[in-house]
């Protein structure tokens, strides 16, 4: 759940008509394509991501009237391959009670074979807990009559906000944490117990975090408030996962591992989840039937907010990722099954990098790029996206992702959007953070889906949006030092929405 100050100004615009407010986003440039958005009108967090029967469900904060935060429900699409998505019913909608302001984030849990969701209600500019059972096909949700489960936050402490929640069985008995922070100290999760998902015990706080720690500024700050907890092991590592928040603003997603035991959560070090800070926000995951731990993350918009208003849709879903602990930390890629969008495969031939060189034959703003590349020490590579090529040889527009090797096995990752676009609106902040580098031997896969942009360079994640003024799509690599390409292939992708959509399926 976010409380974002930028699109609050929205909150009272009136509703465009649904075909007119669906004909603005399908013909908006930078909408993606093959990743999951809204039909039209506002997204963001990803909420209650499952595999419930075989089929994948994915649920999301949704306002059908318009590309603001405002009148918050959750959206619910489904699918039987993490790639493919069918519009649902809404599930949820404000009603008379407790969560008359909106519906905000929440998870889906199966109780004794009862989908049953567990969100975030607002009324009177507080959010408490709340539940909701489904029927089997998850397509009708009855709100219980006795909501909300827990009346108020935690007795004496006093909190900056109070919502979002992650909860699991344990022993026969059902746990949850809830974001929130202790004013005057830093974010928090706390941490409840129940027998029935009804009834609720207020356990202490799973742990409190120290906002003081850092600097503001910092692309690790803790924040004043901990939204969209989420806490799971991954191999040898207890996880705990959190998007810091302070004051309305959404900062960026950071993960704590350590120990959890008993009724706490024992930190070992603070690591940050995707170096794109808020275009990644508000991550939750879910193990599949499979075994795999799956997250999804919400892309924030990075343009002005007339521009958003225009294109009628705001919010994209990251893909799919499988989340891995390698070598005590998180390692990221996108699902297998992404790969059956790819079309027109282009193979590049194995070579050493240097001067600037135009791909031939691969272009454009739907693609999926893998590269295995060999750096030596002190050597640079250069990858340009969405390129607009002077006939000088020069770029008008360009996004460039820049991977340096600083030798001893560590490297640095790096997105530089400052000539991405010539709107002066949209932002252009650099984004960067370290990547191991095991004998200067590199994974690098781009996706790359109109104002989409997903990189994974040997597991760490970075995402971004881009929005080019020009229509250009070339891709361009050079390279500094010794820098040789052992494989490279590219593909154009595939879209996954076809039919005509509608805001309220």
């Amino acid at each position: 759940m976010t409380d974002l100050i930028q699109a609050n100004a929205g909150r009272n615009a009136s509703p465009q008509p649904q075909d007119e407010l669906v004909a603005l986003a399908e013909s908006d440039r930078h909408r993606p394509r093959f990743h999951f958005v809204s039909p039209a009108g506002w997204l963001n967090d990803p909420n209650g991501v499952a595999q419930w029967n075989g089929t994948y469900h994915l649920f999301y904060q949704y306002n059908p009237e318009g590309p603001f935060h405002g009148n918050i429900m959750w959206g619910h699409a489904s699918s039987t391959n993490l790639v493919d998505w069918h519009d649902e019913p809404v599930a949820l909608e404000p009603s008379a009670g407790p969560d008359a302001e909106g519906c905000w984030s929440g998870v889906l849990v199966d109780d004794d074979g009862v989908p049953t969701l567990i969100y975030s209600g607002r009324h009177d500019g507080v959010e408490l807990p709340c539940v909701a059972v489904g029927s089997p096909d998850l397509r009708t949700w009855s709100k219980l009559p006795e909501n909300p489960v827990i009346s108020a936050p935690p007795p004496g402490v006093d909190v900056p906000a109070f919502r979002d929640h992650c909860v699991w069985k344990q022993d026969g008995k059902w746990r949850q944490v809830i974001g929130s922070g202790v004013s005057g100290q830093g974010g928090a999760a706390f941490l409840y117990e129940s027998a029935d998902l009804r009834n609720w015990t207020y356990l202490g706080p799973l742990l409190v975090g120290d906002a003081a720690a850092q600097e503001p500024e910092a692309s690790d700050w803790q924040g004043t408030m901990w939204e969209c907890v989420d806490l799971f092991r991954s191999g040898t590592r207890d996880l705990l996962v959190f998007s810091a928040w302070h004051e309305g603003d959404t900062r960026h997603p950071l993960y704590w591992t350590g120990t959890y035991t008993g009724d706490t959560f024992s930190p070992d070090s603070l690591l940050r989840l995707d170096y794109g800070g808020r275009f990644f926000y508000a991550p939750q995951s879910f193990e599949d039937q499979a075994g795999r731990r799956i997250m999804f993350g919400w892309l924030q918009e990075g343009r002005g907010e007339s521009a958003v208003r225009a294109a009628g849709w705001s919010g994209v879903m990251s893909l799919p990722r499988i989340t891995e602990e390698v070598q005590g930390e998180l390692s990221f890629a996108p699902v297998a099954e992404i790969a059956s969008l790819r079309r027109d495969h282009r193979s590049l031939t194995p070579r050493s990098l240097g001067t600037i060189e135009i791909l031939d034959g691969v272009a454009g703003d739907q693609l999926d790029l893998e590269l295995d590349l060999e750096l030596e020490p002190g050597a640079g590579f250069r990858l340009g996206l969405l390129a607009a090529v002077n006939s000088d040889g020069s770029t008008a527009e360009e996004t460039v992702v820049e991977v340096g090797y600083d030798g001893d096995e560590a490297g640095t990752l790096r997105l530089d959007r400052s000539t991405s676009s010539l709107d002066p609106d949209v932002d252009a902040e650099d984004k960067s953070g370290p990547v191991p580098l095991a004998g200067g031997k590199l994974h690098l896969r781009v996706l790359v889906d109109h104002s989409a942009l997903e990189i994974f360079a040997n597991g760490k994640p970075l995402t971004a949006r881009v929005y080019p003024s020009l229509d250009g799509d070339a891709i361009r690599l050079s390279a500094t030092g010794t820098v040789r390409l052992r494989k490279g292939d590219a593909w154009r992708m595939a879209g996954i929405f076809s039919n005509p959509r509608k805001l309220r399926p």
